[in-house]
């Protein structure tokens, strides 16, 4: 049924398990996969009495972000190649990443986002946010959440 699926992933523990699931489901529907990591854009300094200023170049920024994103694809790849699935990678700078997702989605042609979830609940899920949430709100692609 599904063919190609993006998988975003940030590094952290949880994404990492959804990334061992998601090749897991991929090499059962005989899909291919595209792992994807949305990089975070400079922060606009804010000066004002009391700022901290911040000594990173937007250029030293951008480079330690690539390199960040290189790297989780790259294991994310690795585990993968290693199950035998068909995989590639992708990233791409954006504030907000929900969107980044979903336009890697469209750009890639995927028919299936498979993403982690957090899940908070309640008032945490309020103030916090979750780029999942906000994925399932806005995607046109079938998204599947891993808990």
């Amino acid at each position: 049924m599904f063919k190609h699926i993006l998988v975003p992933t940030d590094g952290s523990a949880l994404s990492e398990s959804t990334v061992a699931r998601a090749v897991s489901f991929a090499k059962d529907a005989g899909a291919r996969i595209t792992f994807f990591y949305a990089q975070p854009d400079f922060p606009m300094p804010i000066y004002g009495e009391g700022a901290l200023i911040d000594p990173t170049t937007p250029e030293q920024f951008a480079k330690s972000a690539a390199s960040e994103a290189n790297a989780i694809l790259a294991k994310a790849k690795a585990s993968a190649d290693e199950a035998g699935v068909a995989s590639d990678t992708d990233t791409a700078v954006n504030e907000v990443p929900y969107e980044a997702i979903i336009d890697a989605a469209d750009r890639h042609g995927c028919d299936l986002i498979f993403m982690a979830s957090h899940g908070r609940r309640g008032i945490a899920g309020l103030l916090l946010g979750s780029e999942t949430q906000k994925v399932l709100t806005h995607s046109k692609t079938p998204v599947l959440v891993y808990r």
